[in-house]
C-alpha cells in the first residue's frame, strides 16, 4: 500500500456516482479489489482502480444530458475549505501570484510567468470600450472587450491546449490594459488603476505608488488585488462555470466560453451580489445598527452573509478580512462590519461571505462601487478557461437535458 492512494467505500461510491452497495457488487464481479487497513474499519479501494472503472463507464455510455454531476479535477469544496487541484486556496493566495495560480488551474502546474498583451488587440479592445457611454460599468466594458478581441482573432477556433492557454494569458492581459491604460507588471498591477473611484486623467490612470485616499501605501492595493484574484479564480461548478462548460461542450472557442460565463454572472444572485453588499455597507457606515434593523424589519436577506455551499464560514472572506485588518486597520468600514456581525451573532449560517469582503475592500480603499463584480469576472476567467480545457476532452454536446413538457397537448 505504500505510495498508493486509497478511497473509502463512500468516497469510491461518490467518484463512481453509484450507491455504496454497488461498490460491493463491483467487488463480487471482480471489477474492484478491496483491501483492509488496520488503522480504520471498512474496506479501502485503490484510487487508480476506481478511476479506471469510472473511465470505462464513461467511454461506454452515451451522453445522458445530465448536468447534476460533472467529473472535474480542478476544484474541491469540502468541509468549508476550497482547494485548487488539491492545494488549499488560502495557502496559494498567500504564496502564489494570480498568474501562477491560473497556470495551476489550466495545466496542473503553477508557473509564475508574465502575461503579455498584443498591442493590436489592446487597441481593438480599447476602441470597443471607448464606444460605450461613461455610465457603462466595468463588467459591461469587459463583455464588450472579450467579444471584440474574439472577433479580431482569426485563430480563435484552435482548441489545442497550448493554444487555449496562450489565448487565456493574452486575454487577461488585454482586459487589464484596455480597462486601465496601464502596461507592464502583473495583472493586478495593470488592472488596479481601473478600479479607482476617481482615476487620474491620462492613459496610465493613478500612480500605484502614490498614497491612497485612505492614507495607506498605494502599493497595498495591487497586493491585495492579486490575493483576491487568486481567491476568486474558481469555485467548482458555480452557475457561470456551468454555463462556460456547456458552451465548451459545443466546442465554442475560448472567447465565447468566457462570454458565456460573463452572461451568467450578470444577475443579482451571482456576480451582482457584491454590488448589493456594497450598498448595504454604504448604509452601515452611517449607522450599522439601523442598516441591519431595516433589513431585518422588511424580511430582506442581509447582503453579504451566508452561502449556499459553505455552512459555517467562507474561507475566502476570512482571509480577505484578515488582510484588510492588517493593511488598513483604521478603515471605518471594518468597524461597521464588526457591528453588523455582532448584530447577527447567534443566527446559524449568517457569516460574512466573499461578497461582503469585496464590498468592504471597495469602501476601505475608496474604489468604484462596481469593483466587486469586475474583479470577480477577471478572476473567474481563469477558472472558466480551466473548465473549458477539461470539457474539450469530453464527448461533444453531452449536455442535452430533456424538457418536461407541461403546456397544452396538441
Amino acid at each position: 500500500m505504500a505510495g498508493d492512494t486509497f478511497l473509502t467505500t463512500a468516497e469510491a461510491a461518490k467518484r463512481l456516482d453509484v450507491k455504496p452497495e454497488t461498490i460491493y457488487a463491483y467487488v463480487s464481479r471482480g471489477l474492484l479489489t478491496s483491501v483492509r487497513s488496520g488503522a480504520r474499519r471498512g474496506s479501502l479501494f485503490a484510487q487508480d482502480d476506481v478511476d479506471r472503472l469510472a473511465e470505462r463507464g464513461r467511454e461506454g455510455r452515451a451522453p445522458s444530458g445530465a448536468i447534476e454531476r460533472i467529473r472535474t479535477a480542478i476544484t474541491l469544496l469540502e468541509d468549508d475549505e476550497l482547494y485548487y487541484r488539491g492545494r488549499r486556496v488560502t495557502d496559494l493566495a498567500r504564496t502564489e501570484s494570480f498568474e501562477s495560480v491560473a497556470h495551476l488551474l489550466w495545466t496542473g502546474r503553477p508557473e509564475p510567468r508574465a502575461f503579455t498583451a498584443p498591442a493590436a488587440l489592446v487597441d481593438v479592445a480599447g476602441t470597443a470600450i471607448a464606444a460605450l457611454p461613461p455610465s457603462a460599468e466595468l463588467t459591461d466594458r469587459i463583455r464588450v472587450a472579450v467579444a471584440a478581441v474574439g472577433a479580431a482573432d482569426p485563430l480563435r477556433y484552435d482548441l489545442a491546449p497550448d493554444a487555449v492557454v496562450r489565448r487565456a494569458e493574452s486575454l487577461l492581459a488585454i482586459l487589464a490594459e484596455s480597462l486601465s491604460g496601464a502596461s507592464g507588471g502583473s495583472i493586478a498591477e495593470r488592472l488596479w488603476p481601473a478600479l479607482a473611484r476617481h482615476p487620474e486623467p491620462g492613459p496610465g490612470g493613478p500612480d500605484p505608488d502614490d498614497q491612497g485616499g485612505d492614507g495607506s501605501d498605494g502599493r497595498v492595493g495591487p497586493a491585495v488585488l492579486d490575493l483576491l484574484l487568486v481567491l476568486l479564480a474558481d469555485h467548482d461548478l458555480a452557475v457561470s462555470t456551468l454555463a462556460a462548460r456547456v458552451a465548451a461542450s459545443a466546442r465554442a472557442n475560448p472567447y465565447a466560453v468566457v462570454s458565456a460565463g460573463l452572461g451568467a454572472i450578470d444577475g443579482q444572485y451571482h456576480g451582482g451580489a457584491s454590488a448589493m453588499a456594497h450598498r448595504f455597507l454604504a448604509d452601515a457606515l452611517d449607522d450599522p445598527v439601523r442598516a441591519l434593523s431595516d433589513r431585518l424589519r422588511t424580511g430582506v436577506r442581509v447582503p453579504g452573509f451566508g452561502h449556499r455551499v459553505y455552512r459555517h464560514h467562507d474561507p475566502r472572506a476570512d482571509l480577505l478580512f484578515a488582510v484588510l485588518r492588517d493593511r488598513v486597520p483604521d478603515a471605518p468600514v471594518l468597524a461597521a462590519v464588526d457591528r453588523v456581525v455582532e448584530g447577527l451573532a447567534g443566527r446559524p449560517g449568517l457569516f460574512a461571505n466573499i461578497d461582503l469582503g469585496l464590498a468592504a475592500l471597495s469602501h476601505a480603499l475608496d474604489l468604484r462601487p462596481d469593483v466587486g463584480e469586475a474583479v470577480f469576472a477577471i478572476a473567474r476567467t481563469a477558472g472558466w478557461v480551466a473548465h473549458a480545457l477539461e470539457e474539450y476532452d469530453e464527448p461533444g454536446l453531452r449536455f442535452r437535458p430533456e424538457g418536461v413538457y407541461v403546456g397544452p397537448r396538441p
